[in-house]
């Protein structure tokens, strides 16, 4: 007797891994990019450093004023009622005073500016009353030591500030900056190649015949890549054809890191990625316990890394958010980030039977007392990209959910992290 074949329609298959059990063997098979280059400052932003980067100067370097005011030393601040001081010149930043101080006067300072040499604390401007002489009083609710900032006090040293695999943010070249310095060295980029598969496909700009679709899925992932630090090689549509899959899959693994496909990964009789990949190369999975997105293969070969999605558009891009997203950050940076999830109270029931893990397209919004509730954004087939269109999250419905009541709290994964 032969075996059935599998069915997208089966609601459980026993040799279907679970989600954790196939991000695991991912990071487990992907070794993490070691090459690394050096990068003119501005060129680096969202990349990843290579090496920790040691400051080899105190940030801020000098003794410096935190507002806008007048300085002196905290010991002349009046501790009852109020005293009167006499303005004897001005620091400003980049042009500080060479007044040395004197007890009972004081030298107007800029935020930013050298302390002038005898002072220690700064009265803003704001408090003290400017006298007809040109004097100021200052009462006695101000401290020694205020609104001054020290040498190292952002960052000293000898600190180490910023870890190797560390992805730079927009505050991370401003910080880099402000250790003077003009370069990084990051880790070199990821190069992700992809291509769709499908004799119904046609690019943009072609006559749609019976039967033809426009292929949206390139689309879709080359977006999905853009937002990521790495270099994009599309190979466009390639035919449903063992020759033509064997060709793209060596071509793709001599340029790319990673190499991703769009369809052919099912049970159809012209679906030769899995098969290719198997005679090519090691397929570690190729079905996974999840919806949607339960035709997910990946392999290895000739020293890449190989995933093959679903065809239908919703699949493309959770798969590629749950799966291949995490790996492609792994790849290049060497640490796991694990998904934000948090919890929001869903407005409608659920059906689920359990076996597999769910990704429902949803959005989650903010009440006005401060509570997040989350609805679905309407049919959830997995054809519908208007579905991922309206979303900005997932509900994530665990393998052993048999389904939610309305009012019920759920887990949501916001997309990019964020809400």
């Amino acid at each position: 007797m032969t075996d059935k074949p599998t069915s997208c329609l089966d609601p459980f298959e026993a040799d279907a891994i679970s989600v954790a059990d196939a991000r695991q063997t991912i990071y487990e098979q992907i070794t993490p990019i070691s090459g690394s280059v050096k990068v003119a400052l501005r060129d680096a932003l969202n990349q990843y450093l290579a090496e920790d980067l040691i400051s080899s100067i105190d940030v801020p370097p000098h003794t410096n004023a935190a507002m806008d005011g007048y300085a002196l030393a905290g010991s002349d601040l009046p501790s009852e009622n109020s005293n009167t001081y006499k303005v004897v010149g001005s620091s400003f930043a980049g042009v500080p005073s060479d007044e040395k101080y004197i007890k009972g006067c004081v030298v107007r300072i800029m935020t930013g500016a050298v302390m002038p040499s005898g002072t220690d604390s700064v009265v803003p401007q704001e408090v003290v009353d400017i006298l007809d002489d040109g004097s100021i009083r200052i009462d006695s609710e101000q401290r020694t030591g205020q609104n001054v900032r020290h040498p190292g006090e952002d960052i000293p040293k000898g600190a180490t500030v910023l870890k190797k695999g560390h992805q730079i943010n927009a505050a991370d070249l401003g910080i880099i900056a402000s250790l003077g310095k003009g370069e990084v060295k990051v880790f070199r980029r990821p190069r992700v190649a992809f291509f769709s598969t499908g004799d119904e496909l046609k690019s943009i700009g072609e006559t749609l015949n019976e039967g033809d679709i426009y292929d949206s899925n390139r689309y879709t992932l080359f977006a999905l890549l853009k937002n990521l630090d790495v270099e994009i090689i599309d190979l466009g549509v390639i035919r449903d054809t063992k020759a033509d899959i064997k060709e793209a899959f060596v071509s793709a693994a001599e340029l790319a890191d990673i190499v991703i496909t769009s369809g052919g990964v099912s049970v159809g009789e012209a679906d030769f990625i899995k098969p290719t990949l198997k005679k090519l190369g090691d397929t570690h999975f190729w079905k996974i316990a999840m919806k949607p997105g339960r035709p997910l293969t990946f392999g290895s070969y000739h020293g890449s890394w190989f995933f093959g999605l679903p065809g239908n558009p919703v699949a493309v891009m959770v798969t590629f958010m749950q799966f291949v997203q995490p790996a492609i950050n792994y790849l290049a940076s060497g640490s796991i980030k694990p998904a934000l999830i948090i919890k929001a109270r869903c407005q409608q029931a659920i059906k689920k039977r359990p076996g597999r893990t769910e990704y429902i397209r949803a959005i989650v919004e903010q009440t006005e007392d401060g509570e997040l509730t989350v609805k679905l954004t309407g049919k959830q087939g997995s054809g519908i990209l208007m579905s991922m269109s309206l979303a900005n999250c997932f509900i994530h419905l665990n393998s052993e959910s048999s389904g939610v009541e309305s009012g019920a709290l759920v887990e949501i994964v916001p997309f990019n992290g964020v809400i």
